[in-house]
């Protein structure tokens, strides 16, 4: 386990990938810690790059997941950073072990997608700057609100009174919806 941990990532950045599937017959970028392999030649890593393709959808993540690390399960950093997704999939939530999640530079523009990443037990780092949600008003409390255990959002630190405003927005912000539904 602690060779996958600290294993060099598996980088697959600047590929002009469109589809995921599309990574399946490329070899990883090699770095200054070259990449280990087990016996059925996967990658011994916990991190998978795949930042500034054209990647529009996530449908086969698993998939990719699994044909490049030999722990699959361990995943651990994730970066889809400068891609064309326009939102956040369900199947990021299938990553129990993420722990820092890089969606900068997207198309994201949906704000309350955020919100289900908040299954995620392990995620203490995300970047979503860049993306079209950046723009709402209340971008930073609605991220920190639905993800209490941040340590660092588009890389500042999440201070303790930001983790107090996002707590009174949400619970401002819940008033709010259901003192409109009692009026319905």
């Amino acid at each position: 386990m602690d060779q996958i941990m600290h294993g060099a990532p598996v980088d697959l950045s600047f590929r002009s990938l469109s589809r995921l599937t599309d990574a399946w017959t490329e070899t990883p970028c090699s770095s200054l810690r070259p990449l280990k392999k087990n016996s059925e030649r996967k990658y011994l890593s916990c991190s998978l790059r795949l930042s500034n393709n054209s990647i529009t959808d996530l449908c086969d993540l698993h998939q990719t997941v699994c044909h490049f690390l030999a722990e699959p399960s361990h995943l651990a950093w994730l970066d889809l950073s400068f891609n064309k997704l326009s939102h956040i999939e369900q199947v990021l939530c299938e990553l129990p072990g993420l722990r820092v999640l890089y969606l900068h530079g997207n198309s994201i523009y949906t704000l309350s997608e955020v919100d289900r990443l908040g299954v995620l037990p392990h995620l203490h780092s995300i970047t979503l700057h860049g993306n079209p949600i950046e723009a709402y008003k209340t971008y930073r409390n609605r991220v920190i609100s639905a993800l209490p255990r941040l340590k660092t959002m588009d890389f500042g630190g999440v201070t303790q009174q930001e983790r107090v405003l996002a707590k009174l927005w949400h619970q401002s912000n819940t008033r709010c919806r259901n003192s409109r539904k009692s009026l319905h």
